[in-house]
């Protein structure tokens, strides 16, 4: 009888950790990423020159269709001229973003530029924003809360928030969003999600655990992501008015509560 109830004990806490594993997986998944990083994995060099040039095309672009889009005699000119605008972002805002690789991150770090010191996570995107030709006031925008940033372009009722959502179905959901460059908010971090028309997913972003650097990761590669409990995301370059505003050179007032 001892025998038969030492078993069944057994039993049940071989069910209980299997239970416990597959519920707690992406969590455990992301711990076992963190302690044990991938051989051979190295850090990339940031690219000022680059990132300069970029920037600096990127705002001459700007300037054209801006003026393009002032002269426009129809919507219907209009509307292709913000689809193009649209397209201009969704190419330049990565290339930009990965000129920073490497980077070191700090909490407290501020670098304006790819390599010039440390940068925080939300330094890092309004630095980014800003050498797009976002018109965005730098600081007060690094550090705000992710839905503060978020909220600084778009408004609450395109922002999706989703707490404790399993992370293969919260990549479902992105991607079924459609493409575009995306702000995403998460437990005390935020991030751009790059989403590409053939369906790709970048998390690319500061990041507070390890390599601590800038880092541009596929989604299976995006730890940060998905162990965290809180996402909130926007696309950016889906919204008209974010592009408008872009294009002809409006200032994005921070939102704070």
């Amino acid at each position: 009888m001892r025998r038969i109830f030492t078993r069944f004990t057994l039993l049940l806490l071989l069910v209980g950790a299997c239970y416990a594993g597959w519920t707690w997986r992406d969590r455990i998944f992301s711990l076992t990423e963190t302690l044990f990083p991938p051989p051979g994995s190295s850090e990339p060099t940031p690219d000022p020159e680059t990132y300069t040039v970029l920037s600096d095309d990127l705002e001459a672009h700007r300037k054209r269709l801006g003026q393009r889009y002032l002269q426009a005699s129809s919507e219907t000119a209009r509307i292709e001229i913000l689809a193009q605008a649209r397209d201009l972002l969704e190419m330049s805002l990565p290339r930009l973003m990965r000129c920073w690789l490497g980077t070191p991150w700090d909490f407290n770090g501020t670098a304006h530029e790819p390599g010039a010191g440390k940068v925080a996570c939300g330094y890092f995107v309004s630095s980014v924003l800003q050498d797009a030709g976002f018109r965005v006031e730098w600081a007060p925008l690094a550090q705000q809360a992710s839905q503060n940033i978020l909220g600084t372009f778009i408004p609450s009722d395109k922002m999706k928030i989703r707490v404790g959502m399993d992370y293969h179905q919260f990549l479902s959901e992105v991607e079924s969003s459609g493409t575009g460059v995306y702000i995403v908010g998460l437990d005390s971090h935020v991030a751009f999600l790059v989403v590409t028309s053939g369906g790709e997913i970048r998390f690319i972003h500061s990041s507070g655990a390890s390599p601590y650097c800038v880092i541009d990761e596929s989604r299976e590669e995006a730890r940060v992501l998905r162990s965290s409990n809180y996402r909130v995301t926007g696309n950016l370059t889906a919204s008209k008015d974010v592009i408008r505003n872009w294009l002809l050179g409006e200032k994005f007032k921070t939102l704070t509560l």
